[in-house]
């Protein structure tokens, strides 16, 4: 499935997602349904933080108001696939994605906040990124359902995108410079557990 702004996502992304986080995710698609699932869980509740945060932001809280109502439409699809599959949804320890790149975020406002969204931007891109590689290597049900979500998750990235730069209301390409090559570290980098957003395999 193409759609326009996948070569805008391609062009955000610092550097694609490594052959070998997508050979591991087909290899291990239990894994990646259960934190597919709690990547969509934790995109909405991200959502509804903010708009519980910064009710001063109208154009956020439309924005993050329909995202958080998506994201949780996408959770209860993925459930649902998990349950038809015979897969229990169960917790798992989180990957050091999302977490390394909020220790970017800086402490005061607005940059807090510019940069919450940058973040948001890079979540969403890597995202659409990695469904885009998965969906041609899975079954047809489950290739059918990542690529129906692309361009939700393309959206939501440039919701992210647009109300950084509308909230910063300058130049914010060095804050998306710093944040991504953290991001394309984390994304890129061994890690001894799969996640949807872990780097590839480490070899022992």
């Amino acid at each position: 499935m193409k759609i326009p702004a996948l070569d805008e996502i391609h062009d955000f992304l610092a550097v694609s997602t490594p052959q070998g986080w997508v050979d591991a995710a087909v290899a291990n698609q239990t894994l990646l349904l259960i934190d597919h699932a709690n990547c969509e869980k934790k995109a909405a509740s991200t959502a509804m933080n903010l708009i519980y945060r910064y009710v001063e932001h109208p154009d956020l809280l439309h924005r993050m108001s329909r995202l958080a109502r998506e994201e949780l439409r996408h959770f209860e699809q993925v459930l649902a696939i998990m349950e038809a599959r015979g897969v229990t949804y169960r917790p798992l320890p989180a990957s050091r994605y999302a977490g390394g790149l909020r220790e970017l975020v800086r402490t005061h406002e607005p940059a807090r906040l510019v940069d919450t969204l940058i973040v948001g931007a890079f979540i969403e891109a890597r995202s659409c990124e990695r469904f885009a590689r998965l969906a041609p290597r899975l079954d047809p049900g489950l290739s059918k359902f990542y690529s129906s979500l692309l361009s939700a998750e393309a959206r939501h990235f440039q919701d992210y995108l647009a109300l950084a730069k509308r909230i910063d209301g300058g130049d914010i390409d060095d804050r998306i410079g710093i944040i991504g090559e953290r991001e394309r570290a984390l994304a890129t980098e061994p890690d001894r557990e799969f996640r949807f957003h872990s780097g590839p395999p480490a070899t022992v």
